[in-house]
C-alpha cells in the first residue's frame, strides 16, 4: 500500500497551495528530526535552566508547587508531562489550563507559598498566557516562570527577557512554530523540551530514550498514515479516544486534532479506560470510531483489555483501533486495526506521548482530506484560527 502521507508531500507546490496542504503534512512528517534539534537546544541551555530551577526552589529546602499551564493543545502538553515531572522532581506538579488559572486564580494560589509556573505556548501570543504571565509578574513575587515557546518574537518570550530574575524562556527552533492551523510538531517538541526539563541532571540518559523514540516514530509514520487513511475511508461521524495516565493526554489531543481538522464534521470524545464505562460509553453506539492507546504497564493494560472485551461483547463501535508497544499483549480479534510501536517495553508510558500522538495527527489530516477540506485552514468560516483572537481581560 502506498504511503498516503508521502503522496501528499510529493504534490506540486501549486496543488499543495490550492488544497491547503503546504504545511500540515510536512509539519507532521518532520517531527522525529526536529526532536533532535530540540534536544540539542535544551542541552545547550541546561546550565542556565538548571540554575533557574535551583533558585526557584527545586532540589533544596521547601520545593515550589509546580503548575504546567497552557491553552488548548498547549494545555495537553502539560497534562502529558505531569506524571513524569512529578516522578522526577518528587514534588507537587499539577497541570492547570491557563484558561482556568485566569478565571480562578484565587482558588489555586496561596499567598507566600513558592510556585513555579511552566507555561507552554506555540506562538507566545495566547491572550490568556500573556495576561497570566504579566499579572503574576506584576503582583506575585512568590511565582517564578519558565515559558516554553516556538516563537522567539512572541510576547511571552519578550516578557521573560524583560524579567530575567523571575522568568526564563526556552525558545525552540522556528521550524517547530507550525504554520498550519493545527498544532503538530509544536506539540511534540514542547513535550520533548518538557521531558528534558525533567532530566536536566541526567540528559545523556534521557538522550538514549529519545533516540529510541525517534527511531520508533520514523517507522511508525508510514504505517500510521496508511491506517489513518483506511479509517478515514470508513467515514465514522463520531470518534472516541481512550488513554490512561500520560496517554490520557494523547487521547485528549487526538480528539482535538480530529475535530479541528475536520471542521467539526466528526464529533469527538476522550476518556480514560475506566472513565469511559461511566456513561460516556453511550457514544460508541452507531457509526463510531474507537481508538485506544494501550499502556505498557501490565496493571493499566489489564483494565484496558477488560474494556475492549466489553466493547466487543456488546458489539459497540463500528471501527476499533489500538496503539501499543510491540512485545506487549496483542489485542487480536478485539480490534480492526492493531498498531504497534517499535519501542522497548521498559520505556514508561510517560515518554510515549510524542510518538503515540502521531496517529491522532494523521487521522485528523487524512479525515480532513476525505471531507474535501483544506488541512492548513480547515475552518473556512473562521470559527477557529491559528492564534486565538484577543479577548477582554477582566
Amino acid at each position: 500500500m502506498a504511503n498516503p502521507l508521502l503522496s501528499l508531500l510529493q504534490l506540486s507546490s501549486e496543488e499543495k497551495s490550492a488544497r491547503g496542504l503546504e504545511y500540515t503534512p510536512r509539519e507532521i512528517d518532520q517531527q522525529p528530526e526536529t526532536w533532535k534539534t530540540t534536544y540539542g537546544r535544551c542541552v545547550s541551555v541546561a546550565p542556565q535552566t538548571e540554575e533557574f530551577l535551583r533558585r526557584a526552589g527545586l532540589g533544596r529546602g521547601t520545593p515550589p508547587v509546580v503548575y504546567l499551564s497552557g491553552a488548548g493543545t498547549s494545555d495537553y502538553v502539560g497534562r502529558g508531562l505531569v506524571h513524569l515531572l512529578r516522578r522526577q522532581w518528587k514534588c507537587d506538579v499539577w497541570a492547570l489550563a491557563s484558561t482556568t488559572l485566569l478565571t480562578d486564580f484565587e482558588s489555586y494560589h496561596q499567598p507566600g507559598k513558592p510556585y513555579l509556573w511552566i507555561s507552554f505556548s506555540r506562538s507566545g501570543q495566547s491572550p490568556e498566557g500573556v495576561a497570566l504571565l504579566q499579572q503574576a509578574l506584576d503582583g506575585h513575587a512568590n511565582i517564578r516562570h519558565i515559558v516554553i515557546t516556538c516563537n522567539e518574537q512572541g510576547t511571552m518570550a519578550r516578557i521573560c527577557r524583560d524579567n530575567p530574575e523571575r522568568a526564563c524562556a526556552v525558545v525552540l527552533d522556528d521550524a517547530t512554530n507550525d504554520r498550519g492551523l493545527a498544532m503538530t510538531s509544536s506539540f511534540t517538541n514542547m513535550m520533548i523540551a518538557g521531558q528534558c526539563l525533567g532530566h536536566l541532571k541526567c540528559l545523556p540518559q534521557y538522550g538514549s530514550i529519545l533516540e529510541e523514540m525517534i527511531e520508533a516514530a520514523k517507522h511508525f509514520l508510514p504505517v500510521a498514515a496508511e491506517t489513518a487513511e483506511a479509517i478515514a475511508d470508513r467515514e465514522s461521524t463520531r470518534a472516541c479516544f481512550v488513554g490512561t495516565g500520560a496517554l490520557r493526554a494523547v487521547a485528549e489531543e487526538s480528539a482535538l486534532k480530529l475535530v479541528e481538522l475536520t471542521g467539526g464534521h466528526v464529533a469527538t470524545l476522550s476518556e480514560s479506560a475506566l472513565g469511559l464505562r461511566h456513561g460516556p460509553m453511550s457514544i460508541l453506539d452507531g457509526p463510531t470510531l474507537l481508538v485506544a492507546f494501550l499502556s505498557s504497564d501490565p496493571r493499566r493494560r489489564a483494565y484496558e483489555r477488560d474494556l475492549l472485551e466489553e466493547i466487543a461483547r456488546k458489539r459497540l463501535a463500528m471501527v476499533r483501533a489500538t496503539i501499543s508497544v510491540k512485545g506487549t499483549e496483542d489485542p487480536g480479534s478485539l480490534v480492526d486495526f492493531p498498531l504497534s510501536l517499535d519501542l522497548p517495553t521498559d520505556i514508561a508510558d510517560d515518554y510515549r506521548v510524542p510518538v503515540d500522538i502521531i496517529f491522532g495527527q494523521l487521522l485528523g489530516l487524512m479525515s480532513s482530506v476525505k471531507y474535501g477540506l483544506m488541512p492548513d485552514r480547515p475552518s473556512p468560516g473562521g470559527t477557529i484560527t491559528r492564534v486565538v483572537a484577543p479577548i477582554r481581560i477582566h
